[in-house]
């Protein structure tokens, strides 16, 4: 029979501060602790699984009996971002981090890019993604230059109205970004961010985003995976953070509640392997604005779709619940923090009860999913599988 692996990254979705937070300049912050205080807050079915059972969770009520195994889990790269992140869940740990540009970027790089593409730039500052077209929509319009920023993430971002610049020839412009950016300036994602609107205030970024990034420096579990003839079913923006290595099938989402509708599916369906999903309305809606209630009503509208996909699990089923950073939404910062974050892992051949303490890397997860596929895969981590099979 086929086995299934469901792994579900709710993207930012921290619960307390690392030991290194503080070099980081994230001590104090715990994504899970500020939102829960919210109103809108309300987890039954992760509370059932075990959420608030991981060691170091101080809010909310425990399980008597949770369903999951469980476990706080560290990050061992040296970065708090999307990329590293998630090429640590698949067995890729990193030591050095990725480029950051809390200034913006050097003269050089963008005296290069304005002439690889031949147009000018604004803004080059970090920015947020909606009120940097808010304050330079206008300029670009008159003058069709490219709007340029960055964030505390590792990226290039350049924002172009699809009415002055239609959105295949903003691809070109970050394509040409993406060749550009290598050695010390080798960001971990360059972004395409289209826009409508003809002024202040109407401005909208659609949906034709598009993420170039970096390929990860070694073969993941993703590539071992899809070697070896199993499903590698990316969701959401899975295929654009591995730049399409190791994936077998792409499925876009505009959402939170679409990427899970889309799981649902999927829990529908015969494959064999993994579906791996990224959520990215926590961080990039709601953490980054500073929104707590929008977060926490946001996570009891996953556990309410969680409700859904509980019973469609079958007998070989795993399901996997992580994250692949903070975003504390309750901080004066609207960057990501350096936070641990959970994993569940529930299914009907796991263990319930079954508290795994503190584990050092997300690699053990890449690593875990490759051996219950019954692959042989190199992590830079090992699998926890005979720990949490009954």
């Amino acid at each position: 029979m086929n086995k299934r692996v469901f792994l579900i990254v709710l993207d930012s979705f921290g619960i307390g501060g690392m030991p290194d937070a503080e070099k980081f300049g994230d001590e104090g912050s715990n994504t899970l602790l500020s939102i829960s205080k919210s109103s809108k807050f309300n987890t039954p079915n992760l509370e059932k699984l075990g959420l608030f059972n991981i060691d170091e969770v101080d809010c909310c009520k425990k399980s008597d009996n949770p369903l999951s195994s469980y476990a706080r889990i560290r990050e061992a790269s040296n970065g708090k971002d999307t990329t590293i992140g998630h090429w640590e869940i698949m067995g890729v740990e990193s030591e050095k981090a990725l480029p950051v540009y809390p200034n913006g970027f050097p003269d050089e790089v963008i005296e290069k890019y304005k002439k690889l593409t031949s147009k000018n730039v604004l803004c080059n500052l970090p920015y947020s993604g909606t009120e940097v077209i808010n304050d330079y929509g206008e300029e670009h319009i008159k003058t069709g230059d490219l709007i340029v920023y960055t964030s505390a993430d590792s990226v290039f971002q350049v924002a172009a109205s699809e009415d002055i610049v239609p959105v295949e020839k903003l691809y070109e412009y970050c394509q040409i970004a993406r060749d550009m950016l290598t050695g010390e300036h080798a960001v971990g994602r360059v972004i395409a961010r289209p826009f409508i609107g003809n002024k202040k205030g109407e401005f909208k970024r659609t949906t034709n985003r598009h993420d170039y990034s970096l390929k990860p420096p070694k073969k993941t579990v993703l590539d071992y995976l899809k070697s070896a003839g199993k499903d590698v079913i990316g969701v959401g923006k899975i295929y654009d953070i591995f730049d399409g290595e190791g994936i077998t099938e792409k499925i876009k989402t505009n959402g939170n509640a679409n990427g899970m509708e889309v799981t649902l599916k999927l829990a529908d369906r015969d494959f064999d392997g993994l579906a791996f999903i990224n959520l990215v309305d926590f961080d990039m809606i709601y953490g980054h604005r500073n929104n707590v209630d929008g977060y926490a009503n946001a996570m009891s509208e996953f556990d309410a779709q969680l409700s859904q996909l509980l019973p469609k699990l079958r007998k070989d089923d795993m399901l996997i619940i992580t994250a692949d950073h903070g975003c504390d939404p309750a901080t004066p910062s609207t960057d990501h923090s350096r936070e641990c974050v959970p994993l569940i892992i529930y299914g009907h051949n796991i263990k319930g009860n079954n508290n795994l303490g503190t584990i050092t890397s997300f690699a053990h997860i890449g690593a875990t999913v490759a051996d219950y596929l019954g692959v042989d895969a190199k992590s830079d981590a090992d699998s926890i599988l005979k720990d949490i099979l009954k």
